[in-house]
């Protein structure tokens, strides 16, 4: 399965030791998941998407992105392809607008499912469908749901409607596939981990593929000359309540260094604001784990 990462933070941020420098950054990751790398991070409201096929660990361009690149939003993925060959249509991140999805998983028997998928997105989201991956049709599928409540492209964009979107596409997904019911399981299973971004507002879903969080440090090492330091900067947040945070990282697996990190659980969706105001939804598989009569294993 492929590898995430994202952050938004008050500040613009590096993100070279999280992707290049780190003993487990994103970089050493890539040689057990080698077929392709993205990172899109934002200036101005627009996303900078750089994607390659290459694995990262051999592509001298990713060291000079990751080296370069401060933001206040920045995501990443390392994929292990399971569906779709080897394109740069296919590599993650995919973009919208100001919209950038990463996706870690699989929709099982995507062949047999894609035309009822893309059935269910509104056709002028359907053409701008370049690639063959599952991934890039559950994208497009939120985005059509979103697009049915608010306007995609508004600033300040509340949370509510993104949860309501988010859960409408994992609800259609799950109708339309088996549901494996474990963490971390067999790969051609289906999982539905991914983060969502517009720049603005970060979504991070586990769906069976393991998410770590990180809002805070033990001791932040910048703490007597940081402007922004907060409470919630060296203290956890109540998990599944509402908080304001001066960050929010996300990672498949939790990166050594200061940051404290806690595994979303399965089924968890948590997602910041603009204003960095981080609030929580549950999916909830269960019902789709007794459809398919497959135990549940968390």
């Amino acid at each position: 399965m492929c590898r995430l990462f994202a952050f938004r933070s008050v500040v613009p941020s590096q993100v070279h030791r999280s992707l290049v420098g780190a003993e487990n950054a994103l970089l050493h990751q890539s040689t057990l998941h080698p077929d392709g790398w993205g990172v899109a991070y934002y200036h101005g409201g627009c996303p900078h998407v750089i994607k390659s096929v290459t694995s990262a660990i051999d592509d001298r361009i990713f060291k000079r992105v990751s080296g370069i690149v401060a933001s206040e939003t920045v995501v990443a993925h390392l994929r292990r392809a399971t569906a779709g060959e080897l394109d740069i249509l296919n590599t993650h991140p995919f973009q919208f607008g100001k919209w950038v999805f990463i996706h870690n998983g699989n929709i099982k028997d995507f062949q047999k499912v894609r035309a009822k998928l893309i059935g269910e997105i509104l056709p002028e989201f359907q053409r701008y469908i370049l690639g063959t991956t599952d991934s890039e049709v559950f994208f497009f599928l939120i985005l059509s749901n979103l697009s049915k409540l608010v306007d995609i492209h508004m600033h300040d964009l509340p949370l509510a409607p993104i949860f309501q979107a988010v859960r409408s596409a994992l609800q259609k997904i799950c109708e339309h596939v088996e549901v494996h019911g474990r963490q971390d399981g067999p790969d051609n299973e289906t999982y539905l981990s991914f983060i969502l971004t517009n720049g603005e507002n970060l979504v991070a879903h586990n769906g069976g593929q393991t998410l770590n969080m990180s809002t805070h440090k033990n001791q932040c090492p910048v703490r007597t000359t940081c402007p922004h330091l907060q409470t919630s900067c060296e203290s956890p947040i109540k998990r599944g309540a509402p908080a304001r945070v001066n960050h929010l990282i996300i990672s498949s697996e939790p990166l050594v260094g200061d940051n404290v990190w806690t595994p979303l659980a399965l089924g968890e969706t948590i997602a910041a604001s603009k204003m960095l105001h981080v609030e929580w939804d549950i999916f909830d598989y269960q019902p789709y784990f007794a459809r398919t009569n497959n135990p549940v294993q968390t």
